[in-house]
């Protein structure tokens, strides 16, 4: 077993918003995208470039009803949001470096979202805690936006390969969480193109390890016919069952990536699986890899249609139609509320 892995890895994004209200939505997409807490975020942007209008698109986001506004002269505001959790909000615009520092050093056990608007007065100042930066500009009768995520442990491609030797996972299964990663990432970049903050790194490693112990749950007649399990297969599964018995296999990835340290990725990886009710799935990219994971068969990009019907021929004999139906209803809302004017392909 690998060590714990006690690090932060950082994910870099680029957006193009070409008005306010793409700016607003890009906020409210945030607040889809954090796994950390308590997280600070540090929102940089000269005059005029659309902080604000960011700020109260991601207060939506956490389900805060009051109005959100600049605390410039306040110098910090506090919110609810409707998880429970504190917004809290620090405007450093006014203050010299030095009472800058002082303000971020008198919240720094804040235990909830700490958002801090010109952070750039508190030059030199470094964080323990997980951090989100993000500056905004205008450029081009528009604005940029740069954010830097750095709050989460993310695994490397190395370590999706010896983890899936360690489990001794087939050849066909690691082809569809391949498959699968490619689909998550392609939908994930035509919703960054369309202005909506997502995590494509995390998605991809979470992909890649979704069904790194599907073994868990293998039923007789569903692999395909050319597949059979060797005796040291059988003999590596039967360990990883015992470690984890009478678990699934998406609840069995998540505790041992947990027990690794990657927190954000077993929280991904949860919520993939139809055993869990809808409300679970609270990210974007919780959301997208359950979707990604509907629409490949094996490793080939197929219709929800298509994909249900295979999965019908499959588990026929455990799986009842009425319940097929609802799943199929459930990964079709999941679809409209990701892209509502239409699935890119």
């Amino acid at each position: 077993m690998p060590s714990v892995n006690n690090s932060r890895s950082r994910e870099n994004l680029s957006i193009w918003l070409p008005n306010a209200k793409k700016t607003h939505d890009a906020g409210r997409s945030l607040a889809a995208t954090l796994y950390a807490k308590p997280v600070t975020i540090l929102l940089n942007g000269p005059l005029g470039a659309g902080k604000t209008t960011f700020l109260q698109g991601f207060a939506a986001g956490l389900g805060i009803d009051e109005p959100v506004t600049s605390p410039t002269f306040a110098l910090e505001q506090r919110y609810r949001a409707s998880t429970g959790q504190e917004l809290l909000h620090l405007d450093l615009y006014r203050l010299s470096p030095e009472d800058a520092r002082q303000m971020m050093h008198s919240s720094e056990n804040h235990t909830g979202i700490r958002c801090i608007e010109w952070a750039e007065r508190a030059p030199m100042l470094s964080f323990d805690e997980p951090v989100v930066r993000i500056n905004l500009e205008e450029k081009n009768d528009g604005r940029q936006l740069r954010i830097s995520f750095e709050d989460v442990a993310i695994c490397t491609n190395e370590d999706v390969a010896a983890w899936q030797k360690e489990t001794a996972l087939q050849p066909h299964i690691v082809a569809h969480c391949h498959a699968v990663a490619q689909m998550a990432c392609d939908l994930a970049k035509h919703m960054l193109e369309d202005g909506s903050i997502v995590r494509p790194l995390l998605l991809q490693q979470s992909a890649e390890l979704h069904d790194v112990l599907r073994f868990l749950d293998f039923r007789p007649g569903a692999a395909p016919p050319y597949v059979v399990a060797s005796m040291h297969e059988q003999s590596v599964w039967q360990q990883w069952k015992n470690k984890f018995p009478a678990m699934r296999h998406e609840e069995a990835c998540s505790a041992f990536l947990r027990e690794l340290g990657y927190h954000a990725m077993a929280e991904i990886i949860r919520t993939h699986g139809w055993h869990l009710a809808p409300r679970e799935r609270k990210t974007t990219e919780q959301k997208l890899l359950f979707y990604a994971d509907k629409r490949v068969a094996f490793d080939q990009r197929v219709t929800l249609k298509d994909r249900f019907a295979d999965f019908a021929k499959r588990y026929a004999e455990t799986t009842d139609s009425e319940m097929r139906a609802r799943w199929y209803e459930e990964t079709v809302t999941v679809e409209r509320e990701l892209f509502p004017s239409g699935v890119p392909f």
